[in-house]
């Protein structure tokens, strides 16, 4: 998921640097979720509410 994140952050910064702001901002916002989903899971794993073995 960590790579999905980075190539999304990385097509929203060349897009945006190329002028494709609808590109960019869609990149950007699929980054922002998959951040979001990045996070709870972590949370969860450190509560130890979802165990990974």
């Amino acid at each position: 998921m960590l790579t999905w994140i980075l190539i999304l952050l990385a097509v929203a910064a060349i897009a945006g640097l190329l002028g494709f702001g609808g590109l960019s901002g869609t990149a950007l916002t699929g980054a922002k979720i998959l951040i979001g989903i990045a996070l709870v899971v972590f949370i969860l794993v450190v509560l130890g509410v979802i165990a990974i073995a």
